[in-house]
């Protein structure tokens, strides 16, 4: 397999990495549509796996992988491979040799790159311009494109325009939408919904023998607040994420007259946690704002034109107090200060 170091960021925790994940949870009709294409012939070059974070995109697209690398050794109307199967282990360890995985890396000083570099995305070319170690099939996992900028994209488009034999790209993206059109031209789409809460909880039972940490009476409340994303869910049962979820939504709803001492507590809560709170109180700050944008809740007048204005500072005075380490108090009287604005006639 050609990658470079692991890295760490595609699991949570001591979570497994989706590449080690064989327990496929929800998007049966994803899967059903690549037996059937297998099954008749005709697999498509590029498959492109589009929908919301942390709802199984980069578990499906390995699980392709192992069932395409290993020649369809699947059941019947499954791609699902045996455990036992030496394909399972070497994707897992990312020692295939008709694998390649396209991903940030940690270059040399450890830090992780905001993007793919664009000389990690040419490999792809030399890849697929030798001949199938095992002479089979040759796959390439890019997880996400989303973190390709433009120049590995048109990188990444010249072996797309061209595809050779029995060459399979699996191209996750949390937002399609926003790829060059000349990409998404060339793929098959395959949206994924959310999973349902019921998926969520299963997989959060699955993972909890990984994480036995997890409070296993939390479940369903996390499942309930994660919008079908099992990573969401996760980080929500971190620290004190529920908690401030639900502290957030209180003084949410209260708006424009949120309680001064509420927002100081829940302040005070952010500063103590270095867990999963901040990203909880920037998450359900987010979602009001987008359920309120689409029409999905309609408890304020809230002026449409602002939203965008206020989204972007949402996530300005999020990131700025995560980057440098700023006031989290701050940050939550910040917010609502935003929100007041947009509220006012």
């Amino acid at each position: 397999m050609k990658d470079a170091a692991p890295l760490e960021g595609d699991r949570f925790g001591t979570a497994p990495a989706p590449r080690e994940t064989r327990h496929l949870i929800g998007h049966e009709e994803a899967q059903a549509m690549v037996r059937t294409a297998w099954d008749a012939g005709r697999m498509p070059h590029a498959l492109l796996l589009g929908g919301a974070e942390g709802i199984g995109k980069a578990t499906l697209a390995y699980a392709i992988a192992r069932f395409v690398l290993s020649g369809g050794a699947a059941p019947a109307h499954s791609i699902a491979v045996a455990s036992d199967h030496p394909t399972v282990r070497q994707v897992a360890a990312l020692s295939h040799p008709d694998l390649l995985v396209l991903r940030r890396t940690p270059n040399d000083a450890g830090k992780l790159p905001s993007m793919i570099p664009a000389e990690t995305v040419r490999r792809v070319r030399s890849f697929f311009g030798s001949t199938a170690a095992l002479g089979g099939w040759r796959v390439c996992v890019v997880d996400t494109l989303d973190e390709m900028n433009a120049q590995g994209a048109n990188a990444l488009l010249k072996t797309l325009e061209e595809p050779p034999n029995r060459a399979l790209f699996l191209l996750v993206s949390h937002a399609p939408g926003r790829l060059l059109p000349t990409i998404r031209s060339r793929c098959r789409t395959v949206p994924l919904r959310a999973l349902s809460d019921e998926q969520v909880v299963q997989a959060l039972e699955t993972l909890s023998t990984s994480l036995p940490t997890l409070d296993r009476s939390r479940f369903t409340e996390a499942a309930a607040a994660a919008g079908g994303s099992v990573r969401e869910a996760l980080g929500l049962m971190e620290g004190d994420g529920l908690a401030v979820r639900n502290a957030t939504n209180v003084l949410l709803d209260g708006l424009p007259d949120a309680d001064p001492k509420s927002l100081h507590a829940l302040g005070e809560r952010l500063a103590g946690d270095r867990g999963g709170a901040l990203d909880a109180f920037v998450g359900t700050v987010e979602a009001w704002i987008s359920d309120h944008a689409t029409g999905r809740r309609q408890t304020h007048r809230l002026r449409l034109a602002r939203l965008p204005e206020v989204w972007e500072k949402v996530r300005r005075a999020a990131v700025d107090a995560d980057v440098y380490n700023l006031d989290r108090k701050t940050l939550v009287f910040r917010i609502f200060a935003s929100l007041n604005e947009a509220l006012r006639p």
